[in-house]
């Protein structure tokens, strides 16, 4: 009667079940099969409805391996469209036991932003915070989708390759959220933004629901489509049907464009700011006086006692307290990175904090919240400029599906990163149209160093460009490594990139290049970088660029560039200057 029912309300057919089997043109993106009840479940929504109302009425079992206490969000979507007041009784200790701790109210979609050191997190990440009705966020619990791998113990390319083409499988998982702020805030090093949604407490159950239906189960996992951020989607969806997020996405979905969705959709409402363990040691170094900068890591490595510090009447009680709360910031982030070990960890905690409580209380640490993500430009941008080239005008059209780099406006982007992929440039000349450039891949992490942090800074790029000694357009792949430094105003790198040209033949080089970024402005940045390379061939070249760029919105910049080539060729040595003016609409 109930399957004839749903045949005549067409219940298979509509968005809510869809949403429920993830089901896109007719096929679920859930790649396990314990999620189904018809054997073509996967593809058949109408065989999978019909066989979910018959697993419902003949439950086999009626504890927490029932149907009802696996699919509680087809259970409770049933009764209420068909009616049903007769499924069977079951019990479900489990569930009720996680729903009863998870008390869900409300729920917040979490933004870890960059992390300057890993290429694979650069782009952020995005997760949901089940909010409870505790007073503390910290005590809420945090739903999360990453690929079924430890990354640390993975190579990194091998990662990267097998995470393009779904070589994992992704999985959801249910944490407290003090765990995911500790990894992704402490650990990694990234600042956390909260984007709190208006769903209501209603729609957050009915996600709960759907959440523990996929407790399990598994998908592939798929580093530009299927991922993190992307599975998310479906959750949101699922609460409030009205939304369409997925909608906007087709080739790649990046974490900081799912938030700039969630604003068009309207659902955002407050959002608040979480420092990560890298900001506040920065912050720390800003406070502290030069003579006392190196006393925090002398202090964790035990080199001098707090005791010498306390007894020291010639540092000011201010400047002790300081000393100490930066010393238990920067244990922390050492034992995280396994530095030492836990009984070494709660020595030194103990003692510093018993140290810091006998000063009393000082002045509140007073971190500048940054510019918000969400005001950032979009992922997409559209070029076009022109310019001379040589006393000879020229025309530039350009398109990069994503994201940032050095010269886009850094509001709301983790400062000295850079990631772009598919990224193509062309030029017309003497009513020639011409690669400029065709980046498959560009990466690159400036990294200031500092106190705290002595990082590395790396950038790498493959694709095609016109930098080589002749003015033909040749492939190019690099890695290099170097190091940086900054203040408010800016930053300066020095970097060696070895690199290999392809123009029919192999060609090598090493590249030596010193860059100055100015970024204090929101509104204006400007770069320089000169960079002197020296082939396998004997010859050298040297390379210029400047660029002075204007932010005159969220979505468009102006940007007026130069660019020098020392060139070789068959016609002898010579040089190429290029002028130019752009706009960029960023969408």
């Amino acid at each position: 009667m109930y399957k004839q029912k749903a045949d005549e309300l067409n219940l298979s057919q509509t968005r809510y079940w869809n949403l429920l089997l993830h089901m896109v043109d007719g096929k679920s993106e859930i790649d396990d099969s314990r999620f189904f009840f018809a054997k073509d479940g996967k593809t058949n929504a109408k065989a999978e409805l019909s066989a979910t109302i018959d697993a419902l009425f003949k439950e086999k079992v009626f504890d927490d391996n029932s149907t009802a206490c696996k699919f509680p969000a087809r259970k409770a979507w049933l009764e209420e469209k068909l009616n049903i007041t007769s499924f069977p009784k079951v019990i479900c200790s489990e569930y009720d036991k996680i729903f009863k701790r998870l008390d869900p109210k409300s729920v917040t979609l979490v933004f870890p932003a960059a992390h300057i050191n890993s290429p694979a997190s650069m782009f952020g990440h995005t997760f949901l915070r089940i909010n409870s009705g505790y007073n503390s966020k910290l005590l809420s619990y945090a739903i999360n989708y990453a690929a079924d791998v430890n990354a640390d113990k993975t190579n990194g390319v091998v990662f990267a390759i097998k995470g393009l083409f779904g070589g994992y499988y992704g999985r959801y998982s249910l944490l407290p959220y003090y765990e995911k702020l500790k990894e992704y805030r402490d650990t990694e090093k990234r600042d956390i933004w909260e984007y709190d949604l208006n769903l209501t407490q209603e729609e957050t159950l009915k996600m709960v629901r759907h959440i523990w239906e996929l407790n399990g189960t598994h998908s592939y996992y798929y580093f530009f489509t299927e991922n993190c951020s992307y599975n998310m989607l479906w959750l949101i969806e699922v609460a409030r049907p009205s939304i369409h997020m997925r909608e906007y996405f087709s080739y790649q979905v990046a974490p900081l464009e799912t938030v700039h969705v969630a604003k068009l959709e309207k659902i955002l409402t407050n959002n608040n700011f979480r420092p990560s363990k890298r900001t506040t040691l920065l912050k720390y170094e800003e406070l502290l006086e030069d003579k006392y900068i190196q006393i925090p890591i002398e202090l964790v490595k035990s080199e001098i006692t707090i005791k010498n510090i306390l007894d020291n009447k010639d540092i000011d009680s201010q400047q002790k307290k300081y000393i100490i709360e930066a010393s238990v910031e920067f244990l922390e982030y050492s034992y995280s990175k396994n530095d030492m070990t836990k009984e070494m960890y709660l020595e030194l905690f103990h003692n510093f904090s018993k140290a810091r409580a006998s000063l009393g209380k000082g002045e509140k640490l007073n971190i500048k919240i940054p510019p918000n993500p969400i005001d950032s430009h979009r992922g997409v941008r559209i070029t076009t400029g022109f310019g001379f080239r040589e006393s000879e005008s020229i025309g530039f059209l350009g398109i990069r599906p994503v994201y940032h780099d050095l010269e886009d406006s850094n509001y709301g982007f983790l400062r000295g990163t850079q990631i772009e992929f598919m990224n193509f440039n062309f030029s017309y000349l003497d009513s020639e149209l011409e690669v400029e450039n065709a980046t498959i891949l560009s990466i690159v992490s400036l990294a200031q160093r500092s106190n705290f942090f002595k990082s590395i800074s790396w950038r790498t790029k493959f694709g095609w460009d016109k930098n080589s000694l002749d003015s033909t357009t040749n492939f190019i792949g690099t890695v290099g490594v170097g190091f940086s430094w900054g203040n408010k105003l800016g930053y300066f790198y020095s970097m060696i990139d070895p690199l290999f040209y392809l123009d029919g033949k192999f060609k090598s080089a090493v590249g030596g290049s010193l860059g100055i970024i100015f970024d204090k402005y929101p509104y204006m940045n400007s770069n320089f970088e000169i960079t002197k390379r020296f082939y396998d061939t004997g010859d050298n070249q040297w390379l210029i660029k400047a660029s002075q760029n204007f932010r005159i919105s969220q979505n468009i910049q102006l940007k007026f560039n130069y660019d020098y080539k020392e060139r070789k060729g068959k016609l002898g040595d010579g040089k190429e200057s290029t002028y130019g003016i752009a706009l960029n609409y960023y969408f």
